[in-house]
């Protein structure tokens, strides 16, 4: 997979330590109608609660790779330039190589703050999934369990009604998480928070996370 090219120029304007955030979305057909419309929304009030903050606007960066067929919607832009993909819904759900394909990306990237002298927090992967894998996915759960090991990554998973939650307990180290009807709008400002407060702390830092199962506002059941 090829990381396109990020200049010292941008990192010298910025040097502000990197909170990478990469979002493994399906978009195979069954996600059509009011499942897309509410993710798409979702994503436009992500990117926008990210750049209230002026720290985290700086900070977090955001990429997206869509699956059905898999596809790098955004590479990774800071929260105050990123710009929400529309999203439609059609195909399959590739999604052993979308993981596989994501777990590149944030290599890559990382490799990237490394050659450049950019401290990072570690990358987030977040996978939202309506479906079950068409492919093959067993490399794609090593791999996951081998980053997660290693502290490189930090991976979770949120099911969409109609999701096979079996499969994703066995991709996920962290317990896959249910999301309450299509309350992407909510999973979204939860991470957004999330993604704040991690932002305003020191990298390598454990940075305490609101339960999303528990409240009104919770918009996730285990």
């Amino acid at each position: 997979m090829s990381q396109k090219p990020f200049g010292t120029d941008d990192f010298a304007l910025n040097p502000e330590p990197r909170c990478p955030c990469l979002l493994l979305l399906d978009v195979s057909s069954s996600m059509s109608g009011e499942p897309i419309t509410e993710l798409n929304e979702g994503l436009k009030a992500f990117r926008d609660e990210l750049l209230a903050d002026p720290l985290a606007s700086k900070r977090v960066e955001v990429a997206c790779i869509t699956f059905g067929p898999v596809h790098v919607a955004t590479e990774f832009e800071t929260a105050g330039v990123f710009q929400p993909p529309w999203l439609r819904a059609l195909g399959e759900t590739p999604m052993g190589a979308a993981i596989k394909s994501g777990v590149e990306l944030v290599r890559l990237r990382k490799e990237a703050y490394r050659s450049n002298g950019i401290a990072f927090y570690r990358p987030w992967i977040f996978l939202i999934t309506d479906g079950e894998p068409t492919d093959a996915w067993a490399e794609a759960a090593k791999k996951v369990k081998e980053g997660e090991a290693q502290k490189a990554f930090a991976f979770f998973a949120v099911g969409v009604k109609g999701a096979n939650m079996a499969v994703l307990k066995q991709i996920s180290v962290r317990e896959p998480l249910k999301l309450k009807g299509v309350r992407f709008r909510g999973l979204f400002q939860w991470l957004s928070n999330s993604m704040k407060s991690i932002s305003r702390s020191t990298p390598g830092d454990e940075v305490p996370l609101k339960n999303p199962t528990q409240g009104p506002d919770g918009w996730a059941s285990i």
